[in-house]
């Protein structure tokens, strides 16, 4: 719970920030100094063979390109345009996309349980896009930042596609190495576009502490804590307190939440569910129950 609360408060922060930042500057400051943590984390933790990471940089350049600078910059830039929630809500829908794409890659087989998750969180977009009006879907003018965080939403598919074919690599150290071959990559960038720190208010520098500290270093060492204690599936589940997160915060702090984000948002969750395969993972176990008392019954 703690490491959602933590990514959620990165949509609100983040939207404070970009307003005296770049996108690209406030990417390059985070990882960067979230490297100095992520590294010395990752040799305590798993002790790497770094030679064998080194073996891998190719799909880890990928990552960092994809995970760390695309889905950060595109985050980011969107935030100047749409609301914390509605890009948090619309980013709820990375799980379903994940599954989906998975068949296509990976050539994993999909139930229609999942398939139906799959639509029902595809409508719940629609209708968070559209503010409630489904018929405009093919004639509205679409707020740019929603279909940037769309865009957060396939960038943040492709990196998990191509973050489970690496091999040999641990998490945490496959995470420092994809965000130093990141840092490289946009270090000219950064160079050239320049930043003035002195011109920075107060909030700024609160902001950019906070996405280092808490979505950049505590969200992930809770997230592999919580993953090993309670399994993948089970945490998985916790990521669709994100948009709930990001809307309390949101109201806490002035904005308003509309019917459109609420119901769009209550179907992006039920698809999920559906989608990540836990309802037939229960529907299995039961049918196994229920064959296994059956069993019993004939042998007494």
């Amino acid at each position: 719970m703690f490491c959602n609360l933590f990514w959620a408060g990165n949509y609100v922060f983040g939207k404070f920030v970009v307003t005296e930042m770049t996108p690209l500057w406030l990417t390059f400051a985070r990882w960067v100094l979230a490297l100095l943590v992520l590294i010395p984390l990752a040799q305590v933790l798993e002790k790497p063979d770094w030679k064998q990471a080194a073996k891998a940089w190719l799909p880890l350049s990928f990552m960092g390109l994809l995970g760390v600078i695309g889905f950060n910059v595109l985050l980011y830039t969107s935030l100047k345009h749409t609301s914390a929630t509605n890009a948090a809500l619309v980013t709820a829908l990375n799980p379903v996309v994940i599954v989906l794409l998975s068949v296509f890659f990976l050539r994993e087989k999909v139930s229609r349980i999942q398939a139906s998750g799959f639509i029902l969180s595809l409508l719940g977009v629609l209708v968070i896009l559209t503010q409630g009006n489904i018929v405009r879907v093919f004639q509205a003018q679409y707020n740019q930042g929603d279909l940037l965080v769309l865009c957060c939403v396939l960038v943040w598919t492709l990196y998990s596609i191509i973050g489970k074919r690496v091999k040999g690599v641990p998490p945490v150290t496959a995470t420092a190495a994809s965000t130093f071959l990141a840092a490289i990559m946009m270090l000219p960038f950064a160079i050239v576009q320049g930043i003035d720190f002195s011109i920075l208010s107060p909030l700024a520098f609160s902001g950019i502490l906070y996405i280092v500290l808490f979505p950049s270093i505590c969200s992930f060492v809770f997230w592999n804590v919580s993953v090993r204690a309670v399994g993948a599936s089970q945490a998985g589940i916790t990521l669709n307190l994100i948009p709930v997160f990001t809307a309390m915060i949101s109201v806490i702090l002035g904005d308003s939440i509309t019917q459109a984000q609420v119901w769009g948002g209550l179907l992006v969750f039920i698809g999920v569910t559906f989608a990540s395969g836990l309802i037939d993972q229960q529907w299995k176990r039961r049918k196994a129950k229920q064959s296994a008392e059956v069993m019993d019954r004939k042998t007494i």
